[in-house]
């Protein structure tokens, strides 16, 4: 007869045993040979016995094994089994220790519970009490292993958690900072488009430019490349927030971002069919903020104060030194109020009151408190990226600076940005 292939024999699935629990170690410590052997003997089968004739003796085998519990009688020569308690504890405090005694007093009882111990017998005790005594505290110590474990790894999950939701929002941090270099790029590209539209205007028929038309041509390139280093700026100060280094701020002319302002605006899309209005300063000022935040943060102002409807409306720009500290408690948050930045801001005179005002509907009460969130718009889908009002928000609190946004309804709004002149 043929033997079976081992192909044809059943597999039978082998369950993975746990791995055997460990033999704790039970410290029995009485300057007597005889309760000293006594309790050996009643363990050894249990445990791993360990015995010490004096506390000194006691406390070396502590430190060179891990000792579960222990059986210390309270009288011995040289160290007490009190002080021998806090010494144990002191090594290991999660150490489980019995006290036994033939002459209890009820201030010793305390001071040993007090130290840590986990019970207290009176000798002569009889097996029962003391097995009792001795599988409650090695009760104690595996529960105290547990719990200790269990907060382990509780630390251990709260720290994954932490660092997934660190990269998370490093993700979310970057994917923001991508689409805020898209929305503050477009400004600058969108009045690039319209200069080189009003080049090619000049040149569509044109065989040799002079005069004129040369002059035109040789003034939009110039703007063109005013835009293109506006783009080289945002770059730049977007890959300096990535690697987090501080960038040196120096002082910018009000009147000339104005004079900017007024220029960009004027070739782009939004304003077409609005009337808009920017005052320069009588006397021009600087600010602590760097030229292209401050360009960045009017820009976003004003294009969103001209696209608040489509309606033929009005938007009008200007500026107000002020020589005294802002009185912040005049603006009440409310349906009609937000103050931004009131904690970051550095109120100290002289201060710079810039104003982007529209006579437009007005930010409905339920609106208000979110117009600063990064990607809220209320705008169609594909009309609108909802960064515009959030980058005014993060470059105002990077320059120390607040905003105020006063509306009603039916009436229009302010955005009043304030910062430190230098």
């Amino acid at each position: 007869m043929l033997s079976p292939s081992p192909l044809d024999i059943p597999f039978k699935s082998v369950e993975p045993q746990p791995a055997p629990a460990r033999r704790r170690t039970l410290l029995i410590v009485d300057d007597e040979e005889g309760p000293r052997q006594s309790l050996k003997i009643v363990f050894m089968d249990e445990y791993n016995i360990l015995l010490a004739e004096d506390g000194a003796q006691a406390v070396e085998l502590a430190r060179q094994h891990a000792i579960d519990a222990a059986v210390l009688d309270i009288r011995m020569g040289g160290m007490s089994g009190i002080e021998l308690l806090e010494r144990l504890k002191a090594i290991d405090p999660a150490v489980e220790v019995i006290m036994l005694t033939a002459y209890e007093t009820i201030e010793t009882a305390r001071q040993a519970l007090r130290l840590g111990a986990c019970d207290y017998l009176n000798k002569p005790f009889d097996l029962s009490t003391i097995r009792a005594a001795v599988a409650t505290a090695m009760e104690r110590r595996s529960l105290s292993e547990e719990i200790r474990a269990n907060n382990q790894r509780l630390l251990e999950l709260q720290a994954e958690i932490r660092g997934q939701k660190l990269q998370e929002q490093l993700a979310r941090t970057r994917g923001e900072i991508y689409a805020s270099i898209v929305h503050d790029i477009n400004g600058p590209l969108t009045v690039i488009s319209g200069f080189i539209e009003i080049i090619n205007q000049h040149l569509a028929n044109a065989k040799r430019i002079e005069g004129e038309d040369l002059a035109i041509v040789r003034d939009r390139l110039a703007r063109i490349t005013r835009q293109v280093n506006n783009c080289i700026d945002i770059s730049r100060r977007y890959l300096q927030f990535l690697r987090q280094r501080s960038q040196e701020t120096t002082g910018v002319g009000v009147n000339q971002i104005l004079a900017d302002l007024d220029e960009l605006l004027k070739l782009h899309p939004s304003a077409r069919g609005h009337q808009l209005i920017v005052h320069a300063l009588a006397q021009d000022l600087q600010t602590r903020v760097n030229s292209t935040d401050f360009i960045q943060i009017l820009l976003n102002l004003a294009i969103n104060a001209l696209q608040c409807t489509t309606l033929p409306h009005q938007v009008e720009v200007d500026a107000q030194p002020l020589g005294q500290a802002l009185d912040q408690a005049r603006f009440a948050e409310g349906p009609q109020c937000r103050f931004l930045n009131g904690e970051g801001f550095q109120n100290t005179p002289p201060l710079l009151a810039l104003r982007v005002r529209d006579n437009g509907p007005g930010i409905p009460a339920e609106v208000l408190p979110r117009v600063f969130e990064p990607y809220f718009s209320t705008k169609p889908p594909g009309q609108g990226t909802g960064l515009g009002l959030s980058i005014v928000a993060r470059l105002v609190k990077e320059a120390r600076g607040a905003v105020c946004v006063q509306t009603e309804f039916g009436r229009g709004t302010t955005f009043t940005v304030y910062l430190p002149v230098l």
